[in-house]
């Protein structure tokens, strides 16, 4: 059990945005939120997932949406707080701890947020490991635990409580409710006991956040080469592997938002010509050099911009960034042919085969 006060939020973020994998939102404001809500409702508590009662009630909480929607359209601050609320009154209970359902991006804050805002305890787990665009694309799910009842909530005070069995259905449904309300809104989901939780998350990673952020952090205070002392890093993790894949600049960037999501593709050339193309939706999902495979989902592709270290998200990427584009490969947990079957390759239409990043160097 810690204590997340305001001196841990920039570290948290700036991992947070490197886990996103582009996706996520930039957490920018969802931090200064969290910040003010600490700064007035004092510091959160945090367990480890092994910590949590097996009879305890959690919720997983976290925005739904377009992250190129949230630079612009700014959440809020009654509005993530009145999803658990809505959720609970369904329920006819409160929760007893609130849990990320994706550890990349602005959803990051989102359980910090809550647990400040509602005085609850949150657990230092989540379902992704990362970022993935869609709601059934979770641990969780893979796993047998289900997504419904759910609540969302809008900046205008509505909320809706959706009951759906299926959770591709669930996600389908949600987004259609989700545009209506202006392609951003909150969401709390997945209520589950403490032992089921302790079986479907993956464990630590709002702690790994902080420890990603702080190895930048450092690494630019000392002014070190910061992708190898991340890459070391993480090998001590349960990620294991990380890389850098490609140095270059952007030379073409195509991005639109369509049916609730951030959709398109980065190219990046480097000074002898060579080429690497990253499609995204909301999160990077492919990396290829010309016809060759550099890496592919459920692993993390990640572009940071090359003189500060500092992750971009699909909504800040733009022409003429210089960029150093990393991979990391995913947690085990998230390897299993179960996982793929929801969030590998095929989860998003594409013909490839899962290769583990570490097998395609």
């Amino acid at each position: 059990m810690i204590k997340i006060g305001l001196e841990d939020l920039d570290d948290i973020a700036l991992g947070a945005t490197f886990l996103g994998t582009g996706g996520g939102g930039d957490p920018y404001i969802a931090t200064l939120m969290t910040r003010r809500a600490i700064a007035e409702h004092g510091p959160v508590t945090m367990l480890d997932l092994n910590e949590v009662a097996d009879d305890a009630l959690v919720f997983a909480c976290g925005n739904m949406g377009a992250p190129t929607v949230a630079i612009e359209k700014i959440m809020a601050a009654e509005q993530p707080p009145s999803a658990v609320l809505a959720l609970e009154k369904h329920l006819g209970r409160p929760a007893d701890l609130l849990m990320a359902f994706e550890a990349g991006g602005s959803n990051s804050m989102m359980p910090i947020y809550n647990a400040a805002m509602l005085g609850k305890p949150m657990v230092d787990a989540d379902g992704m490991g990362r970022a993935f665009p869609e709601m059934q694309m979770v641990t969780f799910s893979v796993y047998g635990a289900s997504g419904s009842p759910f609540a969302l909530a809008s900046e205008h005070g509505e909320t809706v409580i959706l009951n759906i069995e299926d959770d591709k259905r669930a996600e389908y449904i949600g987004r259609g409710i989700v545009i209506r309300m202006g392609a951003r809104a909150a969401k709390a989901s997945y209520p589950m006991d403490g032992n089921t939780a302790k079986r479907v998350a993956i464990p630590g990673t709002t702690s790994l956040c902080q420890a990603i952020g702080a190895n930048l952090r450092q690494s630019r205070a000392q002014n070190r080469e910061p992708f190898a002392a991340l890459i070391q890093m993480l090998s001590g993790t349960h990620y294991g592997h990380a890389e850098v894949l490609f140095t270059g600049k952007v030379t073409d960037l195509s991005r639109e938002t369509r049916d609730g999501w951030a959709i398109g593709w980065v190219m990046i050339a480097d000074q002898d010509g060579e080429t690497l193309e990253i499609e995204f939706q909301n999160e990077f999902l492919a990396a290829r050099q010309g016809h060759r495979l550099r890496a592919i989902v459920p692993d993390l592709i990640c572009i940071l911009d090359t003189e500060m270290a500092q992750p971009i998200t699909t909504e800040r990427l733009r022409y003429g960034q210089r960029v150093t584009v990393m991979a990391v490969s995913a947690p085990p947990i998230m390897r299993t042919d179960e996982a793929l079957a929801v969030f590998g390759p095929a989860g998003f239409g594409m013909d490839e085969e899962f290769v583990p990043v570490e097998d395609l160097s």
